[in-house]
């Protein structure tokens, strides 16, 4: 689905973020909530090779891929109004043009019990696109992320801003594909491995 498919009598609209929209939305937005999806994991298989990396370097950002056992956590938006088509043409070019993802709707559920489900916009990287970089170990992809930097910082900082998110609002998950490529990133850096997370920490606040 596109964008312009969305109708224009619609009000309101959510947005699911699973990645860098969790804490840098960066459109105005009614109201949020923390939630996941199900039926997909995300993966640290799509390239990044302007936001978080170069077209030398590219970086590595999340996906989802599909998996029916399978749910990701994450914060959804609602745009109400105007919101909704300015919202669409910044994300368009955020994800879409210079990301690289396309869009589809899923069923959102809130962390909230006192809220059923929404319908929700998500966008999503699949391995057609040319810069999806795919499977890799935990050590290949954390050794990637470490030499990363693009356009609005290193990738890192991508990293652990995700980690640092599903901590504080999702602290009962455990998401093991990126808890083990943040420990791994970190364990490059050892010996200091306590004092590179705090400053890591200090450093993207």
């Amino acid at each position: 689905m596109k964008p312009q498919d969305i109708p224009k009598e619609k009000s309101s609209l959510w947005i699911f973020g699973y990645g860098s929209l969790v804490w840098k939305p960066d459109f105005a937005y009614k109201k949020s909530k923390v939630g996941y999806i199900k039926g997909y994991k995300r993966r640290f298989w799509h390239g990044d090779d302007f936001y978080r990396g170069d077209k030398e370097h590219p970086g590595r950002v999340v996906t989802l891929v599909e998996d029916q056992e399978a749910c990701t956590w994450g914060m959804a938006y609602e745009v109400t109004d105007s919101q909704i088509e300015e919202s669409l043409q910044y994300l368009n070019m955020r994800e879409v043009v210079l990301g690289g993802y396309i869009t589809q709707m899923v069923d959102f559920i809130p962390k909230d019990k006192c809220q059923g489900p929404l319908l929700a916009l998500v966008y999503i990287a699949t391995s057609n696109n040319p810069i999806y970089l795919g499977p890799a170990s935990d050590k290949e992809i954390a050794a990637q992320i470490a030499i990363c930097s693009g356009n609005t910082g290193h990738n890192i900082e991508y990293l652990i801003r995700l980690a640092d998110f599903m901590r504080l609002y999702c602290p009962e998950v455990e998401d093991e594909h990126l808890f083990s490529i943040e420990a791994a990133v970190l364990n490059i850096f050892r010996p200091q491995k306590l004092l590179c997370r705090v400053r890591f920490s200090k450093l993207f606040e």
